[in-house]
């Protein structure tokens, strides 16, 4: 997956109350290159945050397997089970991605559940060091979780849909040539 952002994109997961992007969800990055901006990148960690909770939270009866297309060189088919493979990825890309005091926030407050006020307590942390915590990790996975590659976590209908994008495959051209008819020998005039 391409990791350029566009407007198409961001449009509809900005605020249209940001100040940085004023609710078209782009701002100017390195080079003129146009890059999300931070609202976005929450509003993605959020999406992938509400996913992971109702994956976690559905009943395990509910839990299918599927038969999907395995992409590489044999290109076969395997069994697969979206849900607990989503949660295994939410969990492990989170874990690589974060440093230890962020990973520290992430768990108490994202996994574990709980409020702000004993994190707070249980870190020792005061309210805005905690807030601006989350709100840099929030930032940094939803980041990540877009532009995590081959296979990213967002968007999500892509990842349990099993649709993947892909540039244009080039072929080599095949040119048959037909053969040439024999050229038949000249009649003969007789006078």
């Amino acid at each position: 997956m391409s990791t350029r952002w566009n407007r198409s994109e961001t449009i509809a997961l900005a605020k249209t109350s940001c100040t940085h992007c004023h609710g078209d969800g782009l701002r100017p990055g390195r080079g003129g290159k146009p890059t999300a901006c931070n609202c976005v990148l929450r509003a993605i960690f959020r999406a992938c945050y509400a996913r992971f909770r109702y994956c976690v939270t559905k009943e395990k009866y509910m839990s299918k397997v599927t038969l999907t297309l395995c992409a590489g060189k044999d290109r076969r088919l395997t069994w697969v089970r979206k849900d607990e493979d989503y949660v295994a990825d939410f969990c492990l890309v989170s874990r690589r991605t974060l440093d230890d005091f962020e990973y520290k926030v992430f768990r108490n407050h994202f996994l574990l559940g709980a409020d702000w006020r004993l994190c707070c307590r249980q870190m020792n942390l005061d309210r805005g060091t905690f807030f601006h915590a989350v709100y840099r990790l929030q930032q940094k996975l939803g980041r990540i979780f877009r532009e995590l590659e081959p296979y990213s976590l967002y968007p999500l209908d892509e990842y349990f849909g099993g649709t993947v994008r892909k540039g244009p495959t080039v072929s080599p051209i095949r040119i048959t040539e037909m053969p040439v008819p024999p050229v038949a020998p000249p009649l003969l005039k007789t006078a």
